[in-house]
């Protein structure tokens, strides 16, 4: 029951949602995200790549590393996990 209700919660309307690469997967039902963005530097006013891990939420551990991945902030779920996996958009190549 508790799984229905954590999947049927709405989503606020103010959440950040984010999308990345999935660079790990090694933990049950968590993945960490890899997101990048662009960003003119203050001084010199070159555009640099900034980026952040975020470890989010997989409850049915679909995930794979190098998928590209939607999430959206959420409750905490642990002392790190503050995402939770919305969609899988692209699949990583298999080798």
């Amino acid at each position: 029951m508790a799984e229905n209700a954590a999947e049927s919660t709405p989503v606020r309307s103010n959440a950040r949602v984010v999308t990345g690469t999935v660079v790990s997967d090694r933990m049950d039902k968590s993945i960490t995200v890899l997101t990048e963005r662009r960003v003119q530097h203050p001084v010199y006013g070159k555009i640099v790549r900034r980026s952040s891990k975020l470890h989010a939420h997989d409850e049915k551990n679909d995930c794979r590393v190098g998928d590209v991945v939607t999430v959206v902030e959420c409750r905490p779920i642990s002392k790190t996990k503050t995402w939770r996996l919305k969609s899988i958009d692209e699949r990583a190549r298999e080798v």
